[in-house]
């Protein structure tokens, strides 16, 4: 049984029907989870929200075919798509302007979001990113081409986190069970279907685009992450302009699970420097 803690609001963005977590109050800040099989915003970001949310608004949202969100329409997945349903979001509940944080396949549709609506964007952390070209990594490829079992999933997990303590069995069995819900594995498996490195090359924005991007920027890897390579993250410190890149020494693709309390401060600092300069230009 999937707990209910994965189920939260539900609004219609860009006429998808969407799950989200609503919590806090003040600066918006909107999370987007990364693309591992069973995935949902709670799941994802479940230790985040509540820290983040003790001086701001938090909302997550479980992006179309992930979580309790509905699918896209025909299997009509890509960047561009999954983007419209984050701007749809805002849209919906009327958020002219957040701050974006964005899991691996979040990274890079928060990137995309920041480059297509600028404005519509305070400022951005990427965790463990895609948003790039790199070689698929057999890791990713796992990931992607995930079929639902108990084994399946704890071997899946195994290549997100460095400390294997975290690897439960009853972790396992939660996931796979979420990923084992009527329709889910279908509309996973239409997401990245072999050969997947052609789905990397489309969840990349062009480097002149991100280069040309000025808002100051959080860049989150973890040092010995299997699933999206730390070159990534390096490249993209290089490119924009704003940027600030911090390394988590013994950590997978975890970040925001493994080291929760130093991330957690991390971007609460990053996000309070632009609530301060916010207050004193109003």
């Amino acid at each position: 049984m999937i707990t209910s803690q994965e189920i939260g609001k539900s609004i219609v963005a860009a006429g998808t029907k969407t799950n989200y977590h609503d919590m806090g109050s003040g600066s918006p800040v909107v999370l987007i989870h990364g693309s591992g099989p069973g995935v949902s915003a709670w799941a994802n970001w479940r230790l985040a929200i509540p820290e983040l949310a003790k001086g701001r608004r938090v909302l997550a949202l479980d992006m179309a075919g992930f979580g309790y969100s509905e699918s896209f329409e025909n299997g009509a997945y890509s960047m561009d798509a999954w983007v419209r349903q984050a701007i749809g979001f805002l849209d919906a509940l009327n958020i002219k302007q957040a701050d974006l944080v964005g899991n691996s396949f979040g990274g890079a549709i928060s990137l995309a979001l920041a480059i297509r609506q600028p404005q519509r964007v305070r400022r951005l952390v990427l965790m463990g990113a895609a948003g790039l070209k790199f070689e698929l990594t057999p890791a990713l490829d796992a990931v992607w081409g995930y079929t639902p079992s108990v084994e399946n999933m704890s071997d899946i997990m195994g290549t997100f986190a460095y400390d294997t303590s975290l690897l439960t069995d009853s972790l396992a069995r939660m996931r796979y069970e979420a990923s084992a819900r009527p329709g889910v594995q279908e509309a996973y498996s239409a997401m990245f279907p072999a050969p997947r490195q052609r789905w990397v090359d489309a969840l990349s924005s062009s480097e002149d685009q991100i280069a040309a991007l000025t808002h100051q920027t959080l860049v989150i890897h973890g040092r010995e992450d299997r699933v999206l390579p730390l070159a990534t993250s390096l490249r993209l410190a290089e490119l924009i302009p704003r940027a600030q890149l911090h390394v988590f020494g013994q950590c997978g693709h975890w970040t925001q699970i493994e080291h929760a309390g130093r991330f957690h401060r991390l971007v609460e600092d990053f996000l309070a420097e632009a609530d301060a300069v916010t207050h004193i230009l109003n």
